[in-house]
C-alpha cells in the first residue's frame, strides 16, 4: 500500500493573499497572483486524490520544496518506487491552448509558462541530490495537465505530458508495478522529508498595515463580512451559519497572527481587529482560556 510521507497543506503565501484579498483591495496584478495559486493548489488537491489511490508499495511526498546547491526547487507531487522516482508538475489549466517552437500558449496567442522548463530543472537537481546522497534510482519526470476542460493542440508525442484523459491508465499502469520497499528507500524518504523547506523563497506579498486592512469576523462558512452578534454565536446574514463567539475570536487570532507575526497579541488589538464584539471584557476573557498571558496590567500581552 502507498505511504503519505508527507501531506499536502496551503503554503503561507496562499493563506496570506487568502485573508488580504478578504481584507484590502489588491492591485490587479497581484489580485490574478493569488487567484492562479489558489487555482493550482486545487489541482494539485485533485492530482494528490488519484495518488491516494494508488496499491503499490510506494512513498508519496505531496509538494516537496527541496534546496540544492543554494538553489530551491518545488516539486508538485514525488514517488518512491522500488525502482524508480516519479516526479510530477501539476497544472490546473483549463481550455484551449496550442504548443509551438517550445512554447506554450492559450488559443489567444497569450504565451504562458512551460511547465516543461520547471520540469527538467528540477529533474536536473533532484538527480544532483540523489546523487550526493549515494542514490542511483532513475528519474520519470512528468507535466500532469489536471483539468478535464484542458485541450492542447500541437503538442508532440515525445513530450512527457500526461493529459486529462490519460490519469485513469497511468494510474493502472503504476498500479502494476512489482514494487517492494526496502530500508534503502524508507533511509530515503526521511533524508528527503529532512531537507524539506517549510517557507518558499519566492514568495510575492503586497505591502500592508494593520490600519489600512477592514476590520470584523467573516463567516467561517462563506467568508462574509455580514455577520452580527446574537447571544453566544456570531451569525451571518448571508448564509445563516452560526459559530461560537470564542471559536471566532481564535480563528481571528490566528489570522492576526498570520498577518502579524511581530506584533503582540493583546486585548485591545482584538477587539479591534474583531470590530463586532462589543465588550472588551468578553475578549479578554476568550484570550485568557485560550492563551498564555504575559506581563501584568497595561503592559500584559497572550502567546
Amino acid at each position: 500500500m502507498p505511504m503519505p510521507y508527507k501531506s499536502r497543506t496551503e503554503s503561507k503565501e496562499l493563506q496570506i493573499l487568502k485573508l488580504l484579498y478578504r481584507r484590502m483591495d489588491l492591485p490587479d496584478q497581484m489580485k490574478q497572483y493569488y487567484f492562479n495559486l489558489k487555482k493550482g493548489f486545487e489541482g494539485e488537491v485533485k492530482f494528490d486524490l488519484l495518488t491516494k489511490e494508488l496499491q503499490c508499495e510506494c512513498f508519496i511526498f505531496n509538494d516537496l520544496m527541496l534546496s540544492i546547491n543554494n538553489t530551491a526547487i518545488q516539486i508538485d507531487s514525488l514517488i518512491i518506487a522500488s525502482e524508480t522516482i516519479y516526479i510530477f508538475e501539476v497544472k490546473n489549466y483549463e481550455g484551449d491552448y496550442y504548443y509551438e517552437s517550445d512554447r506554450l500558449y492559450m488559443k489567444n496567442k497569450v504565451e504562458v509558462n512551460n511547465p516543461l522548463i520547471q520540469l527538467k530543472r528540477s529533474e536536473s537537481l533532484l538527480r544532483q541530490l540523489l546523487q550526493s546522497l549515494g542514490y542511483h534510482l532513475p528519474i520519470v519526470a512528468s507535466v500532469v495537465f489536471i483539468n478535464p476542460e484542458f485541450t492542447l493542440y500541437h503538442a508532440p508525442l515525445h513530450l512527457p505530458f500526461i493529459f486529462p484523459t490519460q490519469l485513469n491508465r497511468y494510474f493502472r499502469k503504476l498500479n502494476n508495478l512489482q514494487s517492494k520497499l526496502s530500508r534503502k528507500h524508507k533511509d530515503l524518504a526521511n533524508q528527503l522529508f529532512s531537507l524539506h523547506c517549510e517557507e518558499s523563497p519566492y514568495r510575492q506579498l503586497p505591502s500592508y498595515d494593520f490600519d489600512r486592512l477592514r476590520k470584523g469576523i467573516t463567516c467561517a462558512k462563506c467568508d462574509s463580512f455580514f455577520t452580527y452578534i446574537e447571544r453566544m454565536n456570531v451569525c451571518c446574514k448571508e448564509c445563516g451559519n452560526n459559530e461560537l463567539i470564542a471559536t471566532a475570536v481564535m480563528r481571528n487570532v490566528e489570522e492576526f497572527k498570520l498577518l502579524f507575526p511581530d506584533r503582540k497579541i493583546t486585548t485591545n488589538a482584538i477587539y479591534e481587529w474583531c470590530k463586532i464584539i462589543e465588550s472588551k471584557k468578553k475578549i479578554k476573557r476568550v484570550l485568557e482560556t485560550n492563551l498564555k498571558i504575559v506581563g501584568a496590567n497595561r503592559w500584559s500581552y497572550y502567546q
